[in-house]
């Protein structure tokens, strides 16, 4: 049996939820400050010969060559680590965003319910104000 989306939003620490949002939406901040002041790598040297050197190569273009191989490597993770941190720092910033329209909705709702009940109140005095005059 399906679980129903306003149980599974009950079940949610809202409250901790709430508290916790600007500390994520700092942490990324910091995160993508530190990668984006990290300097990338040296422009990469393109092997020469083939793209495939082998593990056992002693001469120095082989091992320049796997440098050059390794230097792309670290180029290419460091681009994706900036691009991960990009993803993070937007992700935190939609869930700080998120969690303050539910808080906004949630202190609504609740003024909301309270003015229901004040009108249901003064709907059943003047209902019962109705009863009482007409017997």
């Amino acid at each position: 049996m399906p679980i129903g989306w306003m149980t599974v939003l009950k079940l949610v620490p809202w409250g901790d939820v709430i508290k916790n949002a600007p500390v994520i939406a700092d942490g990324a901040k910091k995160l993508w400050d530190t990668v984006g002041r990290q300097p990338a790598a040296a422009e990469p040297v393109a092997p020469e010969g083939s793209d495939v050197v082998p593990a056992g190569g002693d001469s120095l273009p082989a091992l320049q060559a796997r440098v050059a191989q390794a230097e792309a490597a670290v180029e290419l993770l460091h681009e994706q680590m900036q691009a991960s941190s990009e993803l993070i720092k937007a992700l935190a910033e939609q869930n700080t965003e998120l969690v303050r329209r539910v808080e906004l909705n949630r202190s609504r709702t609740a003024w909301l319910i309270g003015l229901l009940v004040v009108v249901g109140a003064i709907a059943g005095l003047n209902l019962a104000v109705t009863l009482a005059g007409a017997g």
